[in-house]
Formats: structure tokens, C-alpha cells, sequence
């Protein structure tokens, strides 16, 4: 089972660009207007030989829960708490903000491992900001930049570090119980490819509503406001034994 990681962080950070680093594509969108990213985006990552789950949040805000910085953060606190780590980026340029300090502190609270990035460090007036990161009591900061791949083997050697030790027995289990015929193919069922629908519409005609009454879960931020999403947002659903990947448009 591949380890789920959450990117986080407050708004225009670089969070979107460093996941989209990870996944190899440019899947999320990328703008340098802060709060483009609203729900969470997932993908999967590749690092070296490192193979996981990598998911998108929309940048922290401290907002009232009703408000649609409310909800997105709702949203991010949500993936938060099922991720198996979480990066926490800041950017080195600006230094450690209050808003930093405020997502730190619920990071901290959650209890999941963190890997601290000081992005967007190929700046020159970044070092401080660098040297600041170890205010939030997250550990050691990576000085690193999503735009131009610098640090990713650091990144690599703190993740290993955190799988190696996340391996839970359970998991380890679930190996030990496969059927063996499963290894050659046979008394499997063919799994094939999941079936591909995209919900459209105009703004505000319900369409995350709708994924989210099929999944049973508040998966997509929804709310009165047109025009919530963003960009197009896929999750997987299991319908009666099928795998199916639904489209929010």
C-alpha cells in the first residue's frame, strides 16, 4: 500500500508546483495569485525509488468555518489527518509569517511525521528565511525549490527515513496472507482500467454535491459561491466491485 503524503502549507508557498514535480505532469493548476488550489488533489508520486501517494491542499487561512477559506481549511485539515506525513512548506524568501506560525502549531497538534521545507531558496535573500524555519519546532528545514528541483535528494532521504520507520505490522501482515496464485495471475480477477466520468455543468449547478453524495463524504469543497472549483479534480470511487474515477469539472 503506497504511503499517502500531504503537501501543506499557507497560500503561495509552492505547494502545487511541487506536487506537480512529484507526479512528473503538470496536473494542478499553478498561478502565482494565491488561493488557485481549493480541494484536495491527489497523484501519484514518484521519487527516485521512492513510489507514494501525493496529495494537494489549498493554502491554510485563518477564517471563520462558514467562509470559503472556513471550508479550505476544513479541507486540508481533513487530509492532514489521514495523511502518513506531510510536508510543510514555507517560502524562504518571505521568512516565517504569523500564518506559518498558525499552521505550524496545527501540524504540530496532529501528531503525523513532517518533513520542513524552506522553499523557493534559489533566491538570494532566501538563506534567512532558511535559518528562520527552525522557529516552528518542525525539525531540520530543507533548503529547497520546487521550480527548479533543487534538494529533491534531501527530500528523498527524509522520506525514507519516515516509510522505513512507518511500516506498520499490519501491513506487513497483508503481505504475508497474499494468495500465492495472485503472484502468477491465476484466480485473480483482471482488474483492467477504472471507468472514466466526467461530471460537467455551469458553475454552481451541484456537481461536486454530486460526487460527494456518491462517495458518502464530504471529498470536494462545495458551498453557495459559483465557481468553487478551480480545476478539474478526479477521485476514485468503487461502485459494486467496479473501479470507477469521477471528474469534477
Amino acid at each position: 500500500m503506497r504511503p499517502h503524503v500531504v503537501i501543506a502549507g499557507r497560500p503561495n508557498v509552492g505547494k502545487s508546483t511541487l506536487f506537480n514535480r512529484l507526479v512528473g505532469q503538470r496536473l494542478a493548476l499553478v498561478d502565482d495569485q494565491p488561493g488557485v488550489t481549493r480541494d484536495r488533489r491527489e497523484g501519484e508520486a514518484t521519487l527516485y525509488d521512492l513510489d507514494f501517494t501525493i496529495v494537494d491542499t489549498a493554502g491554510f487561512e485563518d477564517a471563520p468555518a462558514a467562509t470559503l477559506a472556513g471550508r479550505m481549511r476544513k479541507q486540508t485539515e481533513t487530509a492532514i489527518g489521514e495523511a502518513d506525513a506531510v510536508l510543510f512548506l514555507i517560502d524562504a524568501r518571505a521568512g516565517v509569517t504569523p500564518d506559518d506560525e498558525r499552521f505550524a502549531a496545527l501540524v504540530r497538534k496532529s501528531g503525523k511525521p513532517v518533513v520542513l521545507l524552506a522553499n523557493k531558496a534559489e533566491a538570494r535573500m532566501a538563506q534567512g528565511g532558511v535559518l528562520d524555519a527552525y522557529s516552528l519546532g518542525l525539525g531540520e528545514p530543507i533548503a529547497f525549490s520546487a521550480e527548479h528541483g533543487e534538494g529533491l535528494s534531501d527530500l528523498h532521504d527524509a522520506l525514507s527515513a519516515l516509510f522505513e520507520t512507518g511500516a506498520s505490522d499490519d501491513e506487513r501482515a497483508d503481505d504475508d496472507d497474499a494468495d500465492p496464485s495472485d503472484e502468477d495471475g491465476e484466480g485473480a480477477e483482471s482488474a483492467g482500467k477504472p471507468l472514466r466520468i466526467a461530471i460537467v455543468g455551469r458553475p454552481n449547478a451541484g456537481k461536486s454535491t454530486l460526487i460527494n453524495t456518491l462517495l458518502g463524504e464530504d471529498r470536494l469543497l462545495t458551498g453557495p459561491e459559483a465557481g468553487i472549483t478551480r480545476d478539474s479534480i478526479s477521485v476514485e470511487w468503487n461502485w459494486r466491485g467496479r473501479e470507477i474515477k469521477l471528474f469534477d469539472t
